[in-house]
């Protein structure tokens, strides 16, 4: 009989053993005609791109297209990636991004579109409301930052990504990502600052 332990499955029929394997590896195996480690790396790297798309956007159906375009693409150079000449999650990134880029030029960004509301189903309606309120206000904000400027504040404080990748995600210095950052942050703090009250941040 088939030692059914050797190869642990999920449901899907992936791996167990796929999900501690690192980026580099699931894309050297899908480009080896393993779909299973397809399945792996879309679960790891889909939301990620689907945020950044969704913040630089506005616009959920639109953030979806992009990253099943964003995916599509990482599929299509699986074959010729080279490990170790830059992480594959940063090449999906910078994909994302100039997608969005692509977008937000052949027309203007819906200002308050399709921000996810908020999935605590606890919170009570008036802070639900708050939440979202938040959350618009701060799409609509992004909204105004300059291009690069946006891309910067969303990868540092929405994705949290360390300076140096967004560097490489940009293709700048770390010390130009600093420097947009904390124009964005100012330029955002600005915008808001005469919505705090309004929003229920307190003045502290």
């Amino acid at each position: 009989m088939e030692d059914l332990t050797s190869h642990p499955q999920d449901v899907r029929g992936v791996d167990f053993a796929a999900n501690d394997l690192s980026d580099d590896a699931l894309l050297r195996r899908f480009a080896d005609g393993d779909a299973g480690a397809a399945r792996v790396l879309t679960d790891r790297l889909g939301p990620r791109s689907f945020s950044v798309a969704l913040r630089m956007l506005g616009n959920r159906a639109e953030a979806e297209d992009v990253t099943q375009d964003a995916m599509m693409r990482l599929w299509q150079m699986a074959p010729d990636w080279v490990p170790g000449t830059a992480k594959v999650s940063t090449w999906l990134y910078r994909v994302t991004l100039n997608l969005c880029v692509d977008i937000r030029r052949k027309k203007r960004p819906d200002r308050l579109s399709d921000v996810p509301e908020p999935e605590d189903g606890k919170a009570s309606v008036v802070d639900r409301l708050q939440d979202a309120a938040r959350k618009d206000a701060l799409q609509l904000a992004l909204s105004e930052l300059p291009e690069r400027q946006r891309q910067a504040v969303v990868l540092r404080h929405i994705e949290e990504l360390p300076n140096p990748e967004i560097a490489g995600v940009m293709g700048i210095s770390v010390e130009a990502v600093e420097s947009l950052t904390a124009r964005g942050k100012r330029s955002l703090a600005a915008m808001l600052a005469d919505r705090r009250d309004e929003l229920g941040y307190d003045n502290g």
